[in-house]
């Protein structure tokens, strides 16, 4: 706990400030809050004393770059109030978000007993946000930052585990995870009202529909208080149940990103898109708006943003067909064409036909710091799979050429598996796929004239593309690629 001397003027901080915190290192650390008008705020750490004036009832500074390392205290105060945060670490910040996949806990998940007795490590930190929705930007949070042990970490994101413990192997620096996270939520509500106010598109189909939806639950709830009054009227059971509404557009972003603004931290891993499968054409926008709107927001440009594409889920069809699932991916992965320091992880190999929520979530985790390792970080490292890149038709065959190939191509277990070939008439048949030097030649006696492949292209895709170095391919599909080319200019 921090230890607080006699109070008489408000200085107060963010909950983001407290015992067991990690700072961002290599970066100009804001240190904010708030305090009566007048009052001279004095920060110190490692040797660094910075003061500011309080105005408006707030105040901020930052502190000068700190390199990696720790434990050390925090203090900060004012001529009538002392505050100290103990076992400070400074090392790498990183925000995990998304929906229930980011959310879901270390107990439920493959091999959690053996995952948990061994998570004992100082130098992993955990901040959980709690579930708010707000109709406002707020800046409350009541929480506060964990050191990882055994008796803490089960219920915390396993995924953001995994990553950290990896980050934290591969960096030799500590690593804070500020969790913030909800089951179920579409990506709307993770953005601020004037991201989706700008765009002419967003607010007909967002903001326009939310307020024809409000309107039209108000008037349900209206007659179901009117038919329960009539029910208790007559002494009879009333059985219905009460109208629920969803989700508002922007009210997590207020309520649980917000009041993070403006700490100093590295970037951001991502897992969701099940909640917007079936908007796959809009996602392609509103995903890139909404990396946007954070960087905007944040001012400390264009961190890493890493995204989890969507896993293997529903029912494997026995032939090739269209798939909602499929386009989300796709739009996730457009993401990372369109703008900088953004990276995606596949995930073809951990999904459940059954099960929305696949337990095996260290190869997530694992993969995302690779990613960042890549792409934050600058190793010169294989840290994705076989992206498409570009197709030449040759007689009657498609030639694949990939980013990402690393060491090389392979099938894992057998044949290549998970391609189709169609010609001009669209109809798309499984094709024979072979690797041959860095590129895939896929063909079809059913279709002698090709113009477009797909791999994977399915809600839950049976696919064994990889490269050497131990990174499965991303699902993709050739006939819109030009669609998605011009989407970049």
């Amino acid at each position: 706990m921090a230890l607080v001397l006699p109070l008489h003027a408000e200085l107060k901080l963010p909950a983001l400030f407290s015992d067991n915190m990690v700072l961002q290192r290599n970066v100009s650390v804001p240190v904010w809050g708030w305090a009566d008008d007048g009052e001279i705020i004095t920060v110190q750490f490692r040797g660094q004393k910075v003061t500011t004036t309080a105005q408006n009832g707030a105040w901020s500074l930052r502190l000068r770059r700190l390199s990696a390392g720790g434990p050390d205290v925090l203090t900060i105060s004012s001529p009538s109030r002392t505050l100290q945060f103990t076992n400070v670490l400074v090392g790498e910040v990183w925000i995990a978000s998304g929906q229930s996949n980011m959310e879901w806990p270390l107990t439920q998940t493959d091999d959690s007993a053996a995952a948990i007795a061994s998570a004992t490590n100082s130098q992993i930190r955990f901040f959980m946000v709690p579930n708010v929705k707000a109709d406002a930007p707020t800046t409350r949070i009541n929480s506060s930052w964990k050191v990882c042990s055994p008796d803490m970490i089960g219920g915390y994101s396993a995924v953001g585990y995994y990553f950290a413990r990896d980050l934290v192997a591969a960096r030799k620096v500590p690593v804070g995870i500020i969790q913030s996270d909800w089951g179920g939520s579409p990506a709307e509500v993770w953005m601020n009202r004037e991201s989706l106010e700008i765009n002419p598109r967003y607010q007909s189909e967002i903001l326009d529909a939310h307020a024809e939806a409000w309107k039209n639950h108000q008037a349900a709830v209206i007659e179901y208080e009117k038919e329960k009054a009539v029910a208790a009227s007559k002494g009879e059971e009333f059985k219905k149940q009460a109208p629920r509404f969803g989700w508002r557009p922007t009210e997590l972003y207020n309520g649980m990103i917000a009041p993070l603004i403006p700490y100093a931290f590295k970037g951001a891993i991502w897992y969701q898109g099940e909640s917007n499968a079936g908007r796959a054409e809009q996602y392609r926008t509103l995903f890139p708006d909404m990396i946007r709107n954070w960087r905007r927001d944040w001012r400390q440009g264009d961190f890493t943003f890493l995204a989890v594409q969507l896993a293997p889920f529903m029912a494997v069809k026995e032939e090739p067909q269209e798939s909602a699932w499929a386009e989300l991916r796709e739009a996730q992965w457009l993401a990372t064409t369109v703008l900088p320091n953004v990276g995606m992880v596949v995930i073809t190999d951990v999904g459940d036909p059954k099960d929305i929520h696949p337990r095996n979530k260290q190869p997530v985790g694992a993969r995302l710091a690779l990613a960042a390792r890549g792409i934050a970080y600058g190793e010169k490292i294989t840290y994705s799979g076989p992206l498409y890149r570009s197709l030449k038709i040759q007689d009657a065959s498609v030639v694949l050429s990939f980013d990402h190939v690393g060491k090389g191509l392979e099938a894992r277990d057998g044949d290549l598996k998970g391609f189709a070939i169609c010609g001009e008439d669209r109809k798309f048949f499984w094709a024979k796929a072979q690797i041959v030097g860095d590129t895939v030649v896929v063909s079809s006696p059913q279709v002698p004239k090709p113009v477009a492949v797909r791999y994977g292209w399915a809600d839950c895709p049976v696919v064994n593309l990889w490269n050497k170095d131990g990174l499965p391919a991303s699902p993709f599909r050739t006939d819109d690629f030009p669609m998605i080319t011009a989407a970049k200019k």
